[in-house]
């Protein structure tokens, strides 16, 4: 502060005391000085806070009612301050999800990880399907494992020990009947999804046998292709009418390798008798346990190289393509999924599956393996689609795999019960509320909303979702807006195929905007090529999308020619789908 300069020459320039001595200070000094102590006692005498006395004497005044009134505020405002949601911290920027890797032609990696080494494991103790079970059977304490109901019945349920011991009786079996301990052996599955079709797969992985999945939508003709194609003599069936297709095969001589069908229900002895009449052993599944049983053998566990699964897959044209996929293919792609979600969600133990998406596709078999490994629960639907909505509420799962049909039939089924004027209005208006919520990270079942207009919803799945992912399809981006605002739970959505083990890319925790399909996984590299007769150029971000990494298959089996055009020199895999980069590096 400056000097206060006096303008007027006749006012005294000193003072003096009452007895004449010089105070040695100038008049307007000394005025100033004590008008700021003025100030400055007022100031501390208006900010003095009140003595206990002073707030006992003012809550005395006031009214019992008011008094009730401020605490019942008082203990809202606390409630509010405690309970009051919270976003979902993204795990990374957002607006950077993938970065280019170095003199790599323009491929992109994901951001989230550990260094730029693509991840081939999440869990050391967990780099093969068979140690991936048995993690799941010592961390959950022998707890629960597959479940199975009967119509208008409670699910029961087999133990991580009863499963494991099972598969090692029916590998032990399979052995005894001529099967080898080795990845030259393939086993064909033909069933629908049960208890039966994972212990079979696990006895193979016990014994490093291969799956090789069957399946009637693939046609008759496809069938009789793969079990040729494979070289299969044994193939596990769950139902007698499936068991008479293959030996109509075996009869027209389309199939002479095959030598044993084992079945998962009853059959009837003719049955027997027409595949002895061809030269074909028709036993029960619990009849080669029983076998193994007694004379049981010692796992001979597979290496995280080794083949564990042929996937075929139908083509536009020609014959299915079989992907050949190994262990260290499928335990790579399930660790990418782990290592982008793990800050926002952990599976544990008490995490349980509904199973109704066919298992001869690998993005059910990826999301089982993330159950398994963490010793969750698997519930198998009773096999009739219809039933569905009755099994989840029966069975309250909190992972529910999804194809954007399902989605999109759910969507339909909500609004059309909306079905007057002003419910549509108040449905949409509460759901434009849910999903102010969702964009700015709130994710949560709890909120006015969802007690008025979405509870029934998430009732109908259970009540306890708490990951859903969709995936085989494109999603509608108004479909996902508004179920990830009505369900209250966190929704993804990731793009793959066969032969990268089901998928290459998925969404980012925090990012839930529609219309792509997230950023690469940290298991693999996405790049984009030009596709010049379709007008599509990596100069302006879109191309035929390539992926290379842990995840990717090891060509189809039996056939050079088409692994060729998968598959070139450097490992990429060729798609066949176009992509387009997003301007904060999403993959659409």
């Amino acid at each position: 502060m400056q000097t206060l300069r006096m303008l007027d020459p006749e006012v005294p320039q000193q003072v003096k005391d009452m007895t004449g001595t010089d105070l040695g200070l100038p008049d307007a000094e000394f005025i100033l000085s004590l008008l700021e102590k003025m100030q400055t006692q007022e100031i501390l005498r208006m900010l003095r806070l009140p003595e206990l006395g002073d707030l006992g004497q003012f809550f005395r005044s006031l009214s019992a009612t008011t008094l009730v009134s401020m605490g019942a505020l008082a203990a809202i405002l606390a409630y509010w301050f405690t309970h009051r949601p919270k976003a979902l911290q993204p795990p990374c920027n957002l607006l950077l999800q993938s970065e280019e890797v170095e003199d790599s032609g323009g491929a992109r990696r994901s951001v989230i990880g550990d260094g730029p080494q693509l991840l081939t494991h999440y869990y050391d103790d967990a780099r093969t399907m068979y140690e991936v079970f048995r993690r799941g059977l010592s961390i959950s304490g022998n707890g629960p494992c597959l479940g199975f109901r009967n119509p208008k019945k409670p699910y029961q349920w087999l133990s991580y020990q009863e499963v494991a011991d099972r598969a090692e009786f029916l590998g032990s079996g399979l052995l005894q009947h001529n099967c080898k301990p080795c990845t030259d052996q393939f086993i064909g599955i033909f069933a629908q999804n049960r208890p039966e079709w994972i212990i079979t797969e696990l006895a193979c992985y016990t014994y490093s046998m291969v799956v090789v999945p069957l399946y009637d939508t693939l046609g008759p003709g496809a069938v009789r292709y793969i079990i040729d194609t494979a070289d299969i003599s044994t193939v596990i069936v769950d139902k007698p009418q499936k068991a008479m297709v293959l030996l109509e095969h075996v009869e027209r001589k389309e199939t002479p390798g095959l030598k044993l069908i084992i079945l998962m229900e009853p059959f009837e002895e003719a049955l027997k008798d027409r595949g002895q009449d061809c030269g074909v052993v028709i036993k029960s599944m619990q009849a080669v346990e029983d076998c193994g049983q007694r004379n049981h053998h010692v796992p001979v566990p597979p290496k995280p190289s080794d083949l564990s699964i042929v996937c075929f897959t139908s083509g536009t044209t020609g014959n299915p393509k079989g992907a050949m996929l190994t262990h260290g293919n499928v335990v790579a792609d399930f660790s990418g999924f782990l290592k982008v979600t793990e800050s926002q969600w952990a599976p544990t133990c008490a995490d349980v599956h509904i199973s109704y998406l066919p298992l001869a596709h690998m993005f059910e078999r990826m999301v089982q393996s993330v159950v398994y490994c963490h010793g969750g629960r698997v519930g198998f639907f009773q096999g009739d689609i219809r039933l569905l909505s009755d099994d989840m509420k029966a069975l309250c799962p909190t992972i529910f795999p999804v194809v954007p049909r399902l989605l999109n039939r759910m969507y339909d089924k909500i609004f059309s019960q909306a079905d007057t004027s002003l419910k549509r209005w108040l449905l949409e208006f509460a759901a434009k509320r849910k999903q102010a919520e969702v964009q700015s990270g709130i994710i949560r079942n709890d909120s006015i909303w969802d007690e008025l207009f979405f509870h029934k919803i998430q009732a109908s799945l259970g009540g306890c979702v708490r990951m859903i992912v969709t995936g085989a399809a494109p999603a509608s981006p108004t479909v996902l807006g508004f179920l990830r605002a009505a369900l209250g739970c966190q929704v993804y959505e990731g793009y793959g195929q066969t032969e990268c083990t089901a998928g290459c890319t998925f969404t980012t925790p925090g990012d839930w905007t529609s219309g792509h399909v997230g950023a690469p996984l940290p298991c693999n590299h996405i790049k984009l090529v030009d596709v010049k007769e379709l007008n599509y150029w990596t100069s302006k971000g879109e191309g035929e999308i390539c992926v290379r990494g842990p995840n990717v298959f090891k060509g189809y089996l039996k056939d050079p020619e088409r692994t060729k055009e998968a598959l070139d020199d450097d490992g990429w895999l060729h798609t066949g789908d176009i992509g387009k980069w997003l301007p904060v590096c999403w993959n659409s």
